[in-house]
């Protein structure tokens, strides 16, 4: 009697999921993700890393990402013992290969929407980008100004004095044991290298706040409060939604993010797409233009846009007709606002009511302005760009584009924070968190793929057909 069959190759039916992920991850150009595979090496063999690959991918569609449910799941899951082949690598061995592969893990992201593109999944045209505010693997609590991480050197300075006070104590008295104490004493002068490592880093890079558990993180608010995490980046193509690029920043907003999430996704391309797509969030004219300059259709409402503050708003910078051949505007009842100045601090251009009088006399007054030196218009640098973005993301056709958003962005998150129970980050640092992450979206396109082409089966015949 048997309860498994004599080859693993049985273990599993030829539609079960588990074939799709095999099939992707052998599709991979191992050369070309940086992974190393060395058959000739000296001493030990080690686990094959394609193997490990596709273990850490595959242990992620699952939701697993510990290290230790993964070595049991490839004791006692069939699927994992059919796609390891029979090998069982310890926790140990599998972290080791995480942390060492980061880099490795983020290209595989990058090849596999290269393979959508030769199955004709992505067509790279509309492109469209969101964010989400993902927890890190260290409290909030752990973050503190420079003063507050003096008070806590000082505070371990202290409890290091009492514990050789107490060292001494011992050594007279010949009662209690020394190796307890001393054993504190260790762990207390490492607390007290990292902190002084701590406010070395913050004066060195000109930080206010610093994690003290993962340095990398940033605080930030988001709907179950405030946390200690990172910002994660998605860029998805508009034919099926699937994930074009993704990435992860220290930052807790996103307004400098735009033309760099969008340079990352044309780099997996290899081409220039059509029109990028944001909100309102992404709404930084100066990084924007980095964008526009490549003629990309550009639809992402201003921050006025967003609050619809422009038609509430009787009296707004709209109502006022700028004079470009005398450098003016011109208020509703046609009184003029002359240049004033350019500040450099803020980046923009200055424009005040010639005499003030004209609108503590004006009928209008305490409504358009209650200012004593009458009303002013701020002018941005890039103003007639921000005009044409306003006139783009209001305009039909782009009203049309910009309302496929939600569906086409906010789905992979959904996907990664409920079904992948990826809401947290279990790694620390960017470069991991950003392996992290990219495992993840692989997870989600993998899922669309298998959905998209009919199955795991026609799946695994469209990879072998690409790749012949």
């Amino acid at each position: 009697m048997a309860l498994l069959p004599p080859v693993i190759e049985e273990y599993v039916g030829q539609k079960d999921p588990v074939r799709a992920y095999d099939a992707i991850v052998e599709a991979l150009d191992m050369d070309k993700t940086g992974l190393v595979i060395d058959r000739n090496q000296v001493g030990n063999p080690a686990y094959d890393p394609r193997s490990m690959l596709k273990l850490l991918v595959y242990g992620y569609s699952y939701g697993w990402r510990s290290s230790r449910k993964l070595e049991r799941a490839c004791h006692h899951n069939l699927s994992f013992i059919w796609l390891m082949g029979g090998l069982k690598p310890d926790h140990k061995t599998i972290a080791n290969f995480r942390k060492d592969n980061k880099g490795v893990i983020r290209e595989v992201l990058k090849q596999m929407a290269r393979i959508c593109l030769k199955m004709d999944l992505i067509e790279g045209n509309c492109l469209f980008t969101d964010s989400s505010k993902i927890r890190g693997a260290a409290s909030i609590s752990e973050t503190r100004t420079f003063k507050g991480w003096n008070e806590k050197l000082k505070e371990v300075d202290r409890s290091i004095e009492e514990l050789l006070a107490e060292c001494d104590e011992i050594d007279e008295q010949e009662t209690g044991s020394l190796v307890e104490v001393r054993e504190e004493i260790e762990d207390k002068v490492k607390l007290q290298s990292k902190i002084k490592s701590l406010l070395e880093q913050m004066e060195r890079d000109g930080l206010q706040k610093i994690n003290g558990t993962d340095r990398d993180c940033v605080n930030f608010k988001g709907r179950q409060g405030s946390h200690a995490g990172y910002s994660a980046h998605i860029t998805v193509d508009e034919t099926y939604g699937l994930i074009v690029s993704a990435d992860v920043v220290s930052e807790a907003v996103d307004s400098h993010q735009f033309s760099n999430q969008i340079e990352q996704a044309l780099d997996t391309l290899g081409k220039p797409c059509e029109t990028a797509v944001a909100d309102a969030g992404y709404s930084d004219i100066d990084n924007i233009k980095t964008t526009v300059s490549k003629e990309i259709d550009v639809i992402v409402p201003t921050q006025r846009q967003a609050l619809h503050r422009a038609k509430d708003n009787p009296f707004g910078k709209d109502k006022f007709r700028y004079d470009a051949e005398n450098n003016q505007y011109l208020c509703p009842l046609g009184n003029r606002l002359r240049y004033s100045h350019y500040s450099k601090k803020k980046g923009h251009h200055l424009y005040r009511m010639e005499k003030a009088s004209l609108c503590r006399e004006c009928i209008h007054w305490g409504v358009c302005t209650t200012s004593k030196r009458g009303r002013a218009i701020i002018r941005l640098k890039e103003e007639e760009l921000r005009e044409k973005l306003e006139a783009r993301y209001a305009s039909e056709e782009g009203q049309a584009i910009y309302k496929k958003r939600k569906m086409k962005v906010e789905l992979p998150f959904g996907h990664i924070k409920r079904t992948l129970n990826g809401g947290v980050f279990l790694v620390k640092g960017l470069s991991g968190v950003r392996a992290e992450w990219a495992i993840l979206a692989s997870c989600f396109n993998i899922a669309r793929m298998i959905t998209l082409t009919g199955g795991v089966d026609r799946l695994t015949k469209r990879l072998a057909s690409v790749n012949s």
